[in-house]
């Protein structure tokens, strides 16, 4: 697969996929998947796609993982993994749920959230479900369809983004129950990566340093960097940055804390430092991000 020539895959395309509802260009429903012209040549994602097979199956390659969906599974892929040679049975039925990254960001409410989902993607990128379970499911994706086409309801965005949290809490659930009764094989690199998560979920207020991270770890700054890019196609550097703006993005959004007070507790050396560092990566100065997230 040659990289360079991998072409990106627009969230706003899949509008045009049967029976899809949606807002504006942050979250798209899809109960028919039968006229969507899924590209068999390599595209990487710029959203996170959620989606429950019903009926037939489907394979793919997710990044260079051969995957196969049939009835009952679940399959979860976040932006930036590369999807192809998608091929699906004539029968395939399925309910999607496209997510962009920024209504993702809205959505969640603590680093955990962020931490759950990552490891939920990298260890069962398909989930086969009990009955139960696909029951639970296709509950909230038709509650999430009907919310997201009344555009009549003052708090649709909320309600879905509420909902879209709570769907993620029950899948991380299915997660724990599958952690309990099965032997997960994972590959060192795996590993690697879950620890990571896990000691940055815990320190990333505190350390913003990848050396430290490998410290702890007890491998060199450089076997860090290559591990983490491989399995999950981001940088330390890039899973530091991007816990320290969700957390700081909550906290402007979610508390009343004056920006002093959350510099502080970030760890910046004063508020002048936190504002060059967020406008640098969100774009926005924070206290812009507060007023227009109010």
């Amino acid at each position: 697969m040659h990289h360079n020539n991998i072409k990106s895959s627009e969230l706003q395309n899949t509008k045009s996929w049967g029976n899809a509802k949606y807002i504006e260009d942050d979250i798209i429903i899809v109960d028919d998947i039968s006229t969507a012209l899924i590209p068999k040549d390599p595209r990487r994602m710029n959203f996170l796609i959620l989606a429950l097979c019903t009926e037939g199956e489907a394979t793919y390659t997710l990044d260079t993982q051969e995957m196969r969906i049939q009835k009952n599974d679940v399959l979860l892929i976040l932006d930036r993994h590369v999807v192809s040679n998608f091929t699906a049975s004539k029968d395939l039925k399925a309910l999607c749920i496209i997510i962009s990254v920024k209504f993702f960001f809205e959505s969640i409410r603590n680093v955990g959230d962020v931490s759950s989902l990552l490891l939920l993607s990298r260890n069962f990128p398909v989930i086969k479900l009990a009955q139960e379970e696909t029951e639970t499911f296709q509950s909230y994706f038709y509650l999430l369809k009907t919310k997201a086409a009344d555009k009549q309801n003052k708090f649709r965005r909320k309600l879905v983004s509420t909902l879209i949290l709570a769907m993620f809490y029950d899948l991380s659930n299915v997660v724990q129950r599958m952690l309990n009764t099965d032997s997960m094989r994972q590959t060192r690199a795996e590993i690697i990566f879950t620890k990571f998560i896990k000691l940055l979920e815990g320190n990333f207020k505190q350390e913003r340093r990848v050396g430290w991270y490998a410290e702890q770890l007890c491998i060199t700054p450089k076997y860090l960097s290559e591990t983490i890019k491989n399995v999950s196609r981001r940088t330390p550097n890039e899973w530091i940055d991007n816990y320290v703006t969700i957390e700081m993005r909550i906290q402007l959004r979610n508390s009343t804390k004056s920006i002093k007070e959350i510099a502080e507790e970030m760890n910046f050396a004063n508020q002048s430092f936190l504002g060059k560092y967020f406008k640098e990566h969100v774009g926005i100065s924070p206290s812009e991000y507060r007023k227009n997230n109010s």
